[in-house]
């Protein structure tokens, strides 16, 4: 029963991310000032999902996954090479305006290091091998984060990210602490303790509940929390939306074209879509919110991109395990140009 009621749940994730996201529309209109609140509860709820994500991750495989060379290696070309060249050619269309482009290079240019893991799972990919990379993805993005910026946007901006340590690394750091290490740490601790007592097997279990729910949570937090700040600049910002879609469109196909040419197979294939496409936006607004006024509209447009990344990371949790790397060994094979005959 148990086991059949956690299938009926996954069986219906995307009616319940749906009901989430109708209603954090609902807060987030309705009830602006409640934003605040629900802002300080975005880095707990995350943390407690990533906790419950890494407890469906045995962690002998995350220990094989650090040794993929192969996956590391096109997870950071695809992420630092191909990203930068596509959002160039996206963001022409853009006005070339700084106030708007610094906030679409930033949010564009970092890739994900928290529910990319969550979201990678719920399509049942590798995400071992995605939690494996958070570290190098992390790490590389917050050296390269500058070099960007100065060349897409010139020495100004530049010069201000890497004006002081907490400016440019203590927003990244924090994240990687509360979200991805305590978490990881503490769902170490109680496969430990689930190997060695019942109780810790009976906790373990019960939290096998929360994934789904965890993120349907995850996205009332987030989308509650910020479309009060998309809200005030909506006329403003409505020109990055487009470029955010075509992300979403061109990065999965770019992700799932590299992994057939590598050989990947179907649970590193979806890995390698889900971190092509996923940006770390969370991570970035502190950032953002720290630039000067005149770049006060940075944060709205960060904001909005993970607006639009949320609501499309529910329709690829479908949309990657049913037709861009479907399960079925003949499917996959004629996809990445092999006859299965």
């Amino acid at each position: 029963m148990t086991r059949l009621s956690k299938q009926w749940i996954q069986h219906h994730q995307i009616g319940v991310y749906a009901i989430a996201v109708i209603l954090a529309i609902g807060t987030g209109l309705g009830q602006p000032g409640a934003s605040s609140v629900l802002e300080s509860l975005i880095n707990p709820v995350l943390a407690v999902l990533l906790y419950v994500t890494f407890l469906e991750i045995p962690f002998i495989r995350i220990r094989r996954a650090f040794r993929n060379r192969r996956f590391m290696l096109a997870a950071l070309g695809m992420n630092f090479l191909v990203v930068p060249i596509v959002m160039f050619g996206l963001t022409r269309i853009l006005p070339q305006e700084p106030v708007i482009l610094v906030g679409v290079f930033m949010v564009l240019l970092t890739p994900c290091i928290d529910y990319v893991i969550t979201f990678t799972e719920l399509a049942g990919g590798n995400s071992e091998q995605i939690t494996a990379a958070t570290p190098a993805l992390m790490l590389i993005q917050l050296l390269l984060l500058p070099l960007y910026l100065w060349v897409f946007m010139g020495q100004q901006v530049a010069e201000f990210i890497e004006a002081g340590p907490f400016i440019e690394a203590g927003p990244f750091i924090e994240a990687f602490i509360v979200i991805i290490a305590l978490p990881l740490t503490l769902a170490w601790a109680t496969e430990y303790w689930a190997e060695r007592s019942s109780r810790g097997e009976g906790w373990q279990d019960a939290m096998g509940w929360l994934p789904v729910p965890m993120m349907g949570v995850t996205l009332f937090v987030v989308i509650a929390s910020q479309l009060p700040r998309v809200q005030d600049s909506i006329n403003q910002i409505a020109a990055v939306v487009p470029v955010y879609v075509a992300f979403l469109v061109i990065m999965p196909l770019l992700g799932r074209l590299t992994a057939g040419l590598l050989g990947m197979d179907v649970g590193e294939s979806r890995a390698r879509v889900f971190t092509a496409v996923t940006r770390n936006s969370l991570v970035i607004l502190p950032l953002a919110l720290a630039l000067p006024s005149e770049y006060a509209l940075a944060p709205a447009v960060v904001v909005t991109q993970t607006l639009v990344e949320l609501s499309g990371m529910v329709v690829l949790t479908r949309v990657v395990p049913s037709w861009l790397v479907p399960e079925s060994p003949d499917q996959f094979l004629s996809l990445n140009g092999v006859r299965s005959d």
